[in-house]
């Protein structure tokens, strides 16, 4: 999850005063569940910008060719959110656009952060030992599905956005035991998946194209009710970690695997990896092509705008 590095980086910067600078596969799979459209079978290719926005718009991802990009709800990672015609112009270049927010923890530099940490401080559990200062929730609680989530995909619809990408999906399995007793790790995945079924059904109501894209976890199929309520996934690290680095852990294989069962349920999957060495992106973009993975290579701060796979 280097992708916290890149927000947490950004944030900073903007505390201390300063402003940031700014294929398909050979066979189609029938679709299973929730449908992404019918355009969704073009998105061979993404861009996930997370800071770092050119002159803080989005005029840079607007002239890329990917078909997809990924964004903050925010160009600060706080409060200062992209407007309605900033997505709309975005869009007119031809991508689908998703909007970026965590459902299974919360950052302390996110403007909520401070009320919901005062109003209710049993809402919050560990914190997440690889990123200091962002704590896992009870993300199955009704207080955090009305004062956290329902706004944040409240402000995506109302900005236009074409659906949500929600990262942090993987807390269900990274929360101490210790802090949720009796509550196996099956149960709070089936509770996650609640989550994003009831993402998915509130915001499919108001616009039934709207596209959601859990990150990561894609063990979380096997659940009832997952495949209907998504439309794709993000996977981040199938072929190359952060930097330059062969996907050889044991993650690795068991990944690749739920990625490909989601690509042949008929689900977008936009595969994210990390690297430089220009034999490495090649490798990874050829791996896309066959694998029939929207992808990108790119930089672990997800702060420039790369160029997509040939």
């Amino acid at each position: 999850m280097p992708w916290r590095t890149a927000l947490l980086a950004c944030c900073l910067a903007v505390l201390a005063g300063c402003v940031t600078p700014g294929g398909q596969g050979r066979n189609t799979p029938a679709p299973v569940g929730a449908s992404a459209g019918d355009d969704a079978e073009d998105i061979t290719g993404a861009v996930v910008q997370l800071q770092g926005y050119r002159d803080d718009g989005l005029d840079e991802l607007a002239d890329g060719t990917h078909r997809l990009a990924v964004v903050d709800l925010a160009r600060d990672a706080a409060a200062s959110y992209f407007s309605a015609d900033e997505i709309g112009r975005l869009k007119r270049s031809g991508k689908k656009v998703l909007a970026y927010f965590e459902i299974g923890s919360l950052e302390w530099f996110r403007p909520d952060y401070p009320a919901l940490r005062d109003r209710h401080p049993d809402l919050f559990l560990d914190e997440w030992t690889e990123w200091p200062g962002e704590y896992f929730v009870k993300y199955w609680q009704e207080r955090w599905w009305q004062e956290a989530v329902r706004p944040r995909v409240d402000r995506a619809l109302a900005a236009g956005f074409d659906g949500v990408y929600l990262d942090s999906v993987v807390a269900y399995e990274e929360i101490a035991p210790e802090r949720v007793p009796g509550l196996s790790t099956e149960e709070l995945g089936a509770r996650m998946v609640a989550l994003i079924r009831r993402i998915s059904a509130y915001a499919k109501r108001v616009d039934p194209g709207f596209w959601v894209f859990p990150q990561n976890a894609p063990e979380l199929r096997r659940h009832p009710g997952y495949l209907a309520a998504v439309d794709g996934i993000g996977m981040e690290e199938l072929f190359y970690r952060a930097t330059d680095l062969p996907c050889d852990l044991d993650y690795c294989a068991p990944n690749l695997a739920g990625a490909r069962a989601l690509r042949r349920a008929g689900k977008v999957v936009v595969a994210i990896d990390y690297a430089n060495r220009p034999e490495n992106i090649a490798d990874a973009c050829r791996r896309y092509r066959e694998e029939g993975f929207a992808g990108y290579v790119t930089v672990r701060d997800l702060d420039v705008v790369s160029p997509p796979c040939p």
